[in-house]
């Protein structure tokens, strides 16, 4: 062999300036186990440290892969090993999923089912008027399927100022109630009539009412029911019993609500404990116009409540369903994921990769490798930096992130 055909032999510690994506050393030995990266190293990930050195802009996070990737199990695993550490977790559960974890951790999950008893009122989210306004408007205008206009929204503020002056908790149906019947005072700082100012906000009480009378009857229509463990380190909302429903979009919006008033009410906390928002299928929420800016506003909130926001979807292009190119919906949606600095992506079909590799900024190899990841292995973009993770759970873990027991022959 001649000098010009022969092979250069090196170390694997100068060999990865060869292929520096495929070699990146890890993000450090402090935070939660995940696995091991390509280089057969531990990986370790927690965003509140990374966020402390500079590593992430943010501590939102997005899983994104198809059914039987995995992705699931990693947000089960990464939920209980936070637990063990001290997190705390709130979680929407859409599919009935969480029930192992929570009964490991010796809580019952809060089933959100019409007429069951249990309540949750979206207006004690925050203290605050304007922020109450503003929940109160998205929900309406969700409600009603189009914009409000400039008459019904005043009159939604001025009875929800009514209501406060009057309650010292405000809900839906006293609010729809003033709308009905506003008072003298409502009418003279609008400057008509009480006859005029309940036929302008007519339309607008009508989908309120709806909302507390129609398919979410004894959801959302009174005080937070008692005996929710605000205090426990698991919370999660079942909304399985209205997954189908239309009206599931508003629910979950509701139920995010109600969490941001637990996100704000802890943040006064000396020494609080960071928090991890699971949210499900939040495409949902996003596809209704006034809900969907209402939730871009409140994943912003992350660094101010120190808040992990984890979105779980199948494709990109759930979020993509929330609206036609361009429209606001999409904007939001790619909003959301350019707010979260960290993305996980499992398999994606070839069909995928073209508008994944678009949305999320990726090399082509980096596009390229996402139809070649085995099950349990994933793409992590961790602020600027990518690393390929192979997931690993314990005997335990496995228990409590199993999701194929309906498929088994011998299940029972």
């Amino acid at each position: 062999m001649n000098a010009a055909s022969a092979g250069h032999r090196v170390t694997t510690r100068h060999a990865q300036a060869i292929y520096p994506f495929m070699a990146s050393g890890g993000l450090g030995g402090r935070g939660t186990y995940i696995g091991r990266d390509a280089n057969g190293g531990a990986f370790c990930f927690d965003p509140w440290v990374l966020y402390d050195d500079g590593v992430l802009d943010d501590p939102n996070a997005i899983v994104i892969g198809k059914l039987g990737q995995g992705k699931s199990a990693l947000v089960k695993t990464l939920l209980w090993r936070m637990l063990l550490f001290g997190r705390r977790a709130f979680v929407l559960d859409v599919k009935r999923e969480y029930g192992a974890l929570c009964a490991s951790v010796g809580v019952k999950p809060v089933s959100l089912t019409p007429g069951g008893g249990v309540r949750l009122n979206p207006l004690s989210a925050r203290p605050e008027e304007h922020a109450q306004i503003e929940l109160l408007r998205a929900i309406a205008t969700t409600a009603l399927g189009e914009a409000l206009n400039q008459v019904e929204s005043s009159v939604l503020r001025e009875a929800l100022r009514t209501v406060r002056a009057r309650e010292t908790e405000p809900t839906l149906p006293l609010i729809t109630a003033v709308m009905f019947n506003p008072s003298a005072e409502m009418a003279a700082r609008l400057q008509t009539s009480q006859e005029q100012l309940a036929a302008d906000g007519r339309r607008a009480a009508l989908a309120l009412q709806d909302l507390c009378e129609g398919p979410l009857k004894g959801l959302f229509d009174g005080p937070t029911s008692p005996g929710i463990d605000l205090d426990s380190r698991l919370l999660v909302l079942d909304l399985h019993a209205v997954r189908d429903s239309p009206a599931v979009g508003i629910l979950m919006a509701c139920a995010t609500a109600w969490m941001s008033a637990q996100f704000a009410r802890m943040a006064g906390r000396p020494g609080r404990e960071r928090l991890i928002n699971v949210a499900d299928e939040s495409w949902k929420i996003i596809q209704h116009g006034g809900l969907g800016e209402w939730f871009q506003s409140n994943f912003k909130l992350a660094r101010q409540f120190g808040v992990m926001n984890l979105v779980v979807l199948h494709k990109l292009g759930d979020l993509q369903a929330a609206g036609d190119a361009g429209s606001r919906a999409a904007r939001i949606a790619e909003g959301l994921i350019a707010d979260a600095s960290t993305r996980v992506i499992y398999h994606q079909d070839e069909s995928q990769v073209g508008a994944t590799r678009e949305l999320l900024g990726l090399s082509e190899t980096e596009a390229q490798l996402l139809t070649e990841l085995r099950p349990g292995q994933a793409l992590w973009r961790v602020g600027s930096r990518s690393f390929i993770v192979q997931h690993q759970r314990s005997r335990i873990e496995h228990a409590l992130t199993d999701t194929d027991t309906g498929m088994r022959i011998n299940a029972r």
